[in-house]
């Protein structure tokens, strides 16, 4: 059963989110019958990357609060993730544009590696305070995750996976997708945000049902053929 999943890797609560579903496919008896795709979101496609912007104070002046609110926030999400066994540290993050983080996640996808790029990016953004739009720290994102150096420095330099990341934006934009996290399972039932493990248990159960019923099935009819042991 297919699970597609639309994020931001600077969205706080997707990887909240990520932590949540992941617990609760640990409880879910057909787990191995599962297959997760990864999606590209920008919450803010026209983000211009400057590291020397504090993040706290680039909340406040884009949303119109005050420092002191903006905050509050961030350590309200600081204790949300501390929950879910995440370190999040505003403090170290860099605002950056998210454009090639989601390209790089699309080589990752390519190579088998989407989650591991994935949880990576995100540990990097909200934990290590690593510059997601830096090329250098991408680089040794992917290295880290078992990518060869020079396709990573091939795909950065280049336009690769930029038509894949707009194709899935435009798809989520189809959906009526406006926030995330965002999974859809089975193409059919959607979960909207960082919910608790028992929302996605109960919404992987229903899913999995209505899968089972509708995967078709062959009735064969023998006769002579040759099988792959070598037998005719």
């Amino acid at each position: 059963m297919k699970i597609e999943i639309w994020s931001d890797v600077m969205c706080p609560f997707c990887y909240i989110g990520k932590r949540r579903f992941e617990n609760a496919l640990q409880h879910f008896t057909h787990k191995n019958d599962v297959e997760i795709e990864w999606k590209s979101f920008q919450l803010n496609p026209n983000l211009k990357t400057d590291p020397a912007i504090n993040i706290t104070q680039y909340l406040a002046d884009v949303k119109g609060w005050t420092t002191e609110y903006a905050q509050q926030l961030n350590d309200r999400v600081t204790e949300m993730a501390a929950g879910e066994g995440l370190t999040y540290d505003f403090e170290k993050a860099v605002v950056a544009n998210s454009f090639d983080a989601h390209r790089l996640a699309h080589l990752a996808k390519k190579h088998g590696l989407g989650d591991q790029a994935e949880e990576a990016l995100f540990k990097a953004y909200f934990t290590e305070g690593k510059n997601i739009a830096d090329h250098g720290d991408l680089t040794e994102l992917g290295m880290s995750i078992g990518l060869e150096e020079n396709e990573i420095k091939h795909t950065l330099e280049s336009d690769t996976y930029a038509g894949d990341v707009k194709h899935d934006i435009a798809e989520a934009g189809y959906l009526g997708i406006s926030g995330v996290p965002f999974f859809v399972m089975n193409g059919k039932y959607a979960v909207s945000g960082a919910q608790m493990v028992p929302v996605f248990l109960e919404t992987l159960e229903k899913s999995y049902s209505e899968w089972q019923k509708e995967k078709p099935t062959l009735t064969v009819i023998e006769g002579d053929s040759c099988s792959t042991d070598g037998n005719c």
